[in-house]
């Protein structure tokens, strides 16, 4: 179970972290919700990796059969690897990227008239709510995938 764990759960890291930096970076001067969208798109499909790795697991390695319970524990610990990746990603684009990110945010912010006050973030902060933004989006898909593939012998 852990091989399959770490398998797929690098496969999640690395298309988390290459398409959220790249998301980052492309889509730098677009329309925020461009933006978001992107973001969420690459949450969702690094996030596909917990489906593909329970599947693998019930079919190759437990002769077709895995437990509720067993689906969602490999399913969270592979949600913990993409979550990561595009924590690193969230980081390493505000600290060197465009460390001015906050700053500029809040003034886009105040031009679209939201005359609320916007909290001061800071990369770490960002970081960790991302992090647990992935936590929360692989629980759900975890809870999917888990109910489908569900199957006891």
């Amino acid at each position: 179970m852990k091989s399959i764990i770490v398998k797929y759960g690098l496969y999640g890291f690395i298309l988390g972290l290459g398409l959220f930096l790249l998301g980052l970076i492309i889509i730098e001067d677009s329309n925020l919700s461009v933006a978001e969208i992107f973001g969420y798109a690459t949450m969702i499909a690094s996030l596909s990796f917990i489906f593909i790795g329970i599947k693998h697991y019930r079919d190759k390695i437990n002769n077709g059969f895995i437990s509720f319970g067993n689906a969602m524990g490999i399913g969270m610990l592979i949600s913990g690897f993409p979550a990561l990746g595009i924590a690193i990603a969230d980081y390493i684009y505000t600290t060197w990227i465009n460390p001015n990110f906050f700053k500029e945010y809040a003034e886009m912010m105040k031009a679209q008239g939201n005359s609320e006050s916007i909290p001061e973030w800071s990369s770490g902060m960002m970081s960790l709510i991302m992090f647990l933004t992935v936590i929360l989006l692989g629980f759900i898909i975890t809870l999917i995938s888990a109910l489908i593939l569900q199957r006891k012998n």
